[in-house]
């Protein structure tokens, strides 16, 4: 069994989904789990239905487009399939009724209920074009098989329950070799209440599946050949790293590399499933392989610029020391909200952290100020440089105005203006 993940870019109309099938014809004989994400910008689109849900605004027009468009990419794709667009129309009917409801007041629930659909709608067009296109294929709806505790927008995986549940997926499918449609990016929670797994997270959801199935590897679709030491769309010049191991990966992940999802590497370590980054534009593009490997690791500076920080500094209102007990108590305001640090740092009197700018965030700052002076500094950058040189480190800072800065013997942090 090989996983194949294939993100928003790939499936966002009509030509991606055939290219798609295209693809997966190259992989005849192999058992798949194809995992898919929502079609383009259809998570964004989503979220703007949550928030006016939420705060009570009329979003009927935005669902009614919503519906439009995926009902036109299955009407080009699968014109004669029937049973297909009755199951869509019956989704995005269940949608414009919940929508109806009172909002719960848990605004991360309601996300995870509205913002998972996409997922559902995609992988019920891709499904039905594989049928149009001679690839016999089982539907899967990942919330029966992916468990997890009921952290909406961050849940955690329940992994002893999901493998008890996985193990009846392939036994039901009938066809040979195998083909399984399923969705990323989301679970369900024991009362059976949809649960998301953090944006982007459809990397992670294919190495769940992985884990579970035992996998022999996965392969992540982009619209880039590899991993790159940096953005390509970005910089100029940038490397491709053809081979790293699972740390290096994790590293780079966790420090905001775009290609692949933080959580993702960790399942796949602990079972060595190698994972490849590969081109769905061009099949003959090298590609990146992720594995237990360490001596192909490149030192090639490799670096992430994170963009919308806020660099927040907080100081107990006496000058007290900065100490476990003040936190303690920091740590729990910010985990509480799901905010994660990027960076953190600390004087005597003071606690600097660097986190997204987002409306969360800036709530938090009200939130702090009851107890602490807080000071912030908006449109910041967060560079990242693993392997850094004197080179690498002042074409990235030059010109900037350095805030913060941080380094260890292997990576170097700054936050800049």
């Amino acid at each position: 069994m090989k996983v194949f993940k294939f993100g928003g870019a790939s499936v966002k109309d009509a030509a991606g989904v055939r290219n798609m099938a295209n693809v997966l014809k190259h992989f005849a004989l192999d058992d798949l789990l194809i995992v898919v994400s929502a079609m383009g910008k259809t998570t964004n689109a989503l979220e703007a239905v949550v928030w006016g849900y939420c705060d009570g605004a009329e979003v009927a027009d935005k669902v009614a487009a919503l519906r439009a468009s995926h009902l036109s990419i299955l009407a080009e794709v699968a014109p004669d399939d029937v049973t297909a667009a009755a199951e869509l129309i019956l989704r995005f009917d269940q949608l414009g009724t919940s929508l109806k409801r009172v909002p719960s007041g848990n605004v991360d629930r309601e996300y995870d209920a509205i913002v998972s659909q996409g997922e559902i709608w995609s992988t019920l067009i891709v499904s039905a074009y594989l049928r149009h296109a001679g690839i016999a294929n089982t539907w899967l709806d990942a919330r029966t098989v992916v468990r997890t505790d009921d952290t909406y927008r961050s849940a955690r995986i329940d992994w002893s329950s999901s493998e008890g549940l996985s193990a009846t997926v392939l036994s039901e499918v009938p066809t040979k070799p195998v083909r399984v449609v399923t969705q990323g990016f989301i679970g369900c929670n024991s009362e059976g209440e949809t649960t998301t797994l953090g944006r982007e997270g459809s990397d992670f959801s294919a190495a769940i599946f992985a884990y579970l199935l035992d996998a022999e590897s996965v392969t992540i679709w982009k619209d880039v050949p590899g991993m790159f030491n940096a953005d390509p769309k970005l910089f100029p010049d940038t490397r491709l790293l053809s081979h790293i191991s699972y740390r290096e990966a994790i590293e780079l992940s966790y420090f905001g590399a775009s290609v692949i999802h933080p959580r993702t590497l960790q399942p796949l370590q602990k079972k060595h499933i190698p994972l490849y980054v590969r081109s769905f534009m061009d099949l003959a593009a090298p590609g990146s392989t992720i594995d237990d490997r360490s001596e192909n690791d490149s030192l090639v500076p490799s670096f992430i610029v994170k963009p919308k920080q806020l660099l927040i500094s907080i100081t107990p209102r006496d000058l007290s020391f900065i100490v476990e007990e003040n936190l303690s108590d920091i740590f729990k305001q910010f985990a509480d909200r799901n905010i994660r640090i990027d960076l953190m740092q600390n004087s005597a009197v003071a606690f600097s952290v660097s986190a997204e700018d987002t409306p969360r965030s800036r709530q938090l700052i009200e939130e702090l100020r009851k107890d602490y002076e807080v000071r912030y500094n908006e449109g910041c950058e967060l560079i990242t440089v693993r392997h850094f040189d004197d080179a690498t480190l002042g074409m990235l800072t030059s010109g900037r105005e350095v805030l913060l800065e941080q380094r260890s013997r292997s990576t170097a942090r700054f936050v800049v203006k």
